[in-house]
């Protein structure tokens, strides 16, 4: 019986609550009108402060068990995780609460006292420990994710910097394998898509991370990078192709910032998500961000940005399936 009537009187909270930071009930803030914006902010007001509380207890009394295991009775995948994070997030319990934050090394500390907290038995529920301790790492690696991303976005490409330096010739390198760059400031940089001669100028927005997801696609999807590089010279419908990869880097980092990401990263990474799964995704971006250009047949490149925001559009609306996965097919 829990099953089907906690479902029944959690469609409301299902749709609206979509990952925002406001109370328990929220929708991303580009999906709201003024309108819609007050409707939440009442409906996050009375369920925060009444509903909630009045349905987790009837839900303890009929079924004996407390709202962390019901999801994981009810739930798989991306909707258990995000489920169990609103949760934690919006308890009243401290403990709970400082779970979504805890260190990995502390992490089965963390569980032993959720399970005090919440007065469940480990001997009567043999699986909580495990499905807690995955659903934490994902939720924690998200945050820690962000904040790796975001220190290597905020560092500038230096042309000082030897690394820096080695990274943007090897870019040349891979996607120019038979040409010969003939000095570091060159008219060459054009024909992969810089703007000048000097590509680090291009940077400013996105610091190293623009050069660095540049390489890794050119690195680990070499073939495909020299397809969608001769695309982009096409005389129609040609792009910048690095100017273009450092436009979706920014994309895929305001997704990872915003949340957006969520669904698609606890389906498919089934523990702590990683630099190297935020890479991948950019891959994704890149490859189906050509096939949309060639398919939509722009008049000019003037329309890109009226075609990458349609495209946004078209990815977010991807992520928001609970079942979203987002990987690179070839």
């Amino acid at each position: 019986m829990d099953r089907p009537f906690s479902e029944a009187i959690s469609v409301l909270p299902r749709f609206i609550h979509w990952g925002g930071n406001r109370g328990s009930a929220s929708f991303p803030s580009f999906f709201c009108s003024c309108e819609e914006n007050m409707f939440i902010s009442l409906w996050e007001f009375f369920y925060g402060h009444f509903f909630r509380f009045w349905m987790k207890w009837v839900l303890r009394q009929m079924t004996g068990k407390c709202e962390l295991q019901r999801i994981f009775d009810t739930y798989g995948g991306a909707q258990r995780t995000y489920r169990i994070e609103n949760s934690l997030t919006y308890s009243k319990s401290k403990v709970l609460q400082n779970a979504t934050r805890v260190a990995e090394s502390q992490l089965d500390r963390c569980i032993v006292d959720i399970m005090k907290e919440k007065n469940i038995c480990p001997e009567k529920d043999t699986s909580f420990q495990i499905c807690m301790r995955t659903c934490l790492l994902q939720i924690t690696g998200y945050k820690q994710l962000y904040q790796d991303v975001e220190n290597v976005r905020k560092k500038p490409y230096d042309s000082g910097n030897v690394q820096h330096e080695k990274l943007l010739l090897k870019l040349w390198s891979l996607l120019m394998p038979t040409e010969k760059l003939k000095a570091r400031i060159s008219k060459q940089w054009v024909d992969i898509g810089f703007q000048g001669d000097d590509p680090k100028t291009d940077f400013r927005g996105m610091g190293i991370l623009g050069l660095i997801n540049l390489v890794y696609f050119s690195e680990n999807y070499t073939s495909e990078a020299h397809q969608i590089l001769s695309r982009s010279n096409h005389p129609k419908l040609g792009y910048s192709y690095a100017i273009v990869g450092i436009n979706l880097t920014e994309m895929a980092y305001s997704l990872l910032k915003s949340e957006a990401l969520k669904l698609h990263l606890y389906n498919f990474v089934p523990g702590t998500p990683t630099m190297e799964h935020f890479h991948q995704f950019y891959c994704y971006l890149v490859y189906e961000f050509d096939k949309f250009w060639l398919e939509e047949e722009p008049e000019s490149i003037m329309y890109f940005n009226l075609y990458r925001e349609k495209f946004h559009e078209k990815i977010k609306g991807l992520l928001m399936d609970c079942n979203a996965v987002l990987t690179l097919k070839t």
